[in-house]
């Protein structure tokens, strides 16, 4: 068990070290389709991912992984004793980081669906209590345990990023376009 752990450390720890050259290189996929203006996001695009990723998972080891793991061991009472095995330790660590590592990446993918105009700051308050029941639901789905508690945890940071992505989309998204008329108005007036 303890080899297949070494392997398995190796394998995460090399494609987080190889990130941001990971995020550059789907970049360069997704680039070639674009036209010349829109080219000079690929720096704040490798930047922001990898500084997102890694905060995502830094908090999910920090905050929510102590708290979760604590919640977990002393879950079933005095009467149980827990034991977790080196996998399903490291297995539970590495889906709770993987998690928070992408959940963080959300005000990045609004940042750019904002500037292509497919989501505006309007329509995400507009669907807001939606929002935040899909975060409870998402939190359910991507925590490893089945504990309402690690559920929570990873339900509020994420309506706390969904906020931050409204004032994103309010702040980078894409100004309408004014009709002739309006033009003419501002232009008369």
């Amino acid at each position: 068990e303890a080899f297949f752990i070494y392997l398995k450390l190796a394998l995460i720890s090399g494609t987080f070290i190889a990130s941001p050259y990971i995020f550059y290189q789907i970049w360069m996929f997704v680039a070639p389709g674009l036209y010349a203006h829109e080219k000079k996001y690929v720096v704040p695009f490798v930047f922001f991912s990898t500084v997102l990723f890694t905060g995502g998972a830094i908090f999910g080891y920090f905050v929510i992984f102590p708290l979760a793991f604590e919640f977990l061991l002393h879950f079933a009472g005095a009467e149980v004793t827990a034991m977790p095995t080196m996998n399903s330790f490291f297995g539970f660590a590495t889906r709770l980081l993987l998690a928070f590592g992408v959940v963080f990446e959300m005000p990045l993918a609004v940042f750019f669906l904002a500037r292509v105009g497919v989501v505006t700051a309007d329509q995400m308050r507009g669907v807001r209590r939606y929002a935040i029941i899909a975060a409870f639901i998402v939190g359910a789905i991507l925590t490893p345990g089945p504990d309402p508690f690690s559920q929570c945890l990873m339900a509020l940071p994420l309506i706390l990023l969904y906020e931050v992505s409204i004032w994103v989309a309010k702040v980078f998204g894409r100004k309408p376009y004014r009709t002739m008329e309006e033009e003419s108005e501002a232009l008369a007036g």
